[in-house]
């Protein structure tokens, strides 16, 4: 198959429609539930008051928007897959946003901008304080305002709109890989999210993580979570050695979503005794390297060292408990200042990430 072919296939079955809709009507499609905007995506959307008062300045001055991008599901619903801050900022405004409870979250206010400074403090409809609301008419030419939308018909192949949101991600505060990671299995399998919300809380689990506040901010504690699933049930054979590490994680782990292979059961208890070990013999020093000149556990935490032993832990648990704790404990810190360790993590001659774990993977085989 030739590049025009590929090109032509593909454009068949991807069935996409569009055109302007007044943000009244949006309103009607929302209240209607007709219309998800998946509430728990705030989390990871970070606009400010400040995002939020230019965006609403934008729609009252007429300054261009970005077109908002909806996945039309079986049901006619539309989800949200790109625009969601600003279609949330529009419906918390007015005083119609509801959280993922069900709740009206409290309507927002605006501050004043350089071009707007009358902005300040207003808020859609107050009854009580009409100076610091908008008036009737600007409620009105506001509703009437038209939004573009883009809209992935239910047609389209299964993969499409993950693949939209993945590629899009506009507007506002750029998400972190694992903050749009997260998006996509809220997306996909909301139920298995919470599986993952609640296994990321373990106590072991955490305690052999030496993050930084920023880390955490930015879902590092979940991507390592999902590493160590994905990494478990990877085929070593199947890594050709060119591919992107991130996309990697994410189709791998939407790939055990969609092929209910995993038992969650059964999952969770090698996760858990995994930790429970590594926390029980290492706590927080279990993915720092360890120097030899000092005889300390030094530095952040090492994905490379978690790549080695995470694992190769979890895969032969009923061995490494009966071993020796000193003798595994032994093992562990010799792994930092071996020779293959540090030619595949140190120095320019280093591999892509995709091999480097694949051999990492190795090592840790071998080693236990």
């Amino acid at each position: 198959m030739n590049l025009q072919q590929e090109i032509d296939k593909k454009s068949k079955e991807i069935n996409t429609d569009g055109y302007p809709m007044s943000i009244g009507e949006l309103i009607n499609l929302y209240r209607e539930d007709e219309l998800e905007v998946h509430p728990e995506f705030q989390r990871f959307f970070r606009w400010t008051d400040n995002q939020k008062t230019k965006f609403i300045e934008s729609i009252l001055l007429g300054i261009p928007i970005p077109p908002i991008f909806v996945s039309q599901r079986e049901d006619g619903v539309w989800d949200v897959v790109d625009g969601l801050q600003r279609l949330s900022t529009i419906f918390e405004f007015i005083g119609i946003l509801k959280n993922k409870n069900g709740d009206i979250v409290l309507p927002s206010k605006l501050v004043g901008t350089k071009f707007l400074p009358s902005l300040q403090d207003k808020v859609w409809d107050n009854p009580y304080d009409e100076g610091n609301s908008f008036t009737k008419e600007q409620r009105i030419k506001f509703k009437r305002q038209k939004l573009d939308i883009k809209i992935i018909k239910d047609s389209s192949y299964k993969d499409a709109k993950y693949e939209l949101f993945q590629r899009i991600n506009t507007g506002g505060s750029q998400l972190t890989d694992q903050e749009l990671r997260n998006c996509l299995l809220i997306m996909l399998d909301p139920k298995f999210y919470d599986w993952l919300e609640n296994l990321k809380c373990d106590l072991n689990f955490q305690e052999c993580l030496p993050l930084t506040e920023k880390q955490y901010l930015e879902q590092y504690d979940m991507e390592i979570l999902i590493r160590f699933i994905v990494y478990r049930h990877v085929n070593l054979n199947d890594i050709k050695g060119n591919e992107d590490m991130g996309e990697f994680i994410t189709d791998n782990i939407v790939k055990l979503i969609e092929d209910n292979s995993l038992d969650l059961n059964e999952e969770k208890e090698i996760f858990k005794e995994t930790f429970k070990f590594l926390n029980g013999l290492l706590n927080e020093n279990s993915f720092r390297k360890f120097d030899e000149q000092s005889k300390k556990f030094k530095g952040a935490f090492s994905l490379s060292l978690f790549e080695v032993l995470s694992i190769a832990v979890a895969n032969n648990l009923k061995t490494i408990c009966l071993e020796d704790r000193c003798k595994i404990e032994n093992i562990i810190k010799e792994i930092s200042s071996m020779d293959e360790f540090k030619k595949l993590t140190s120095g320019n001659s280093r591999p892509r990430p995709i091999s480097r774990f694949k051999e990492l993977r190795l090592i840790g085989e071998r080693l236990f």
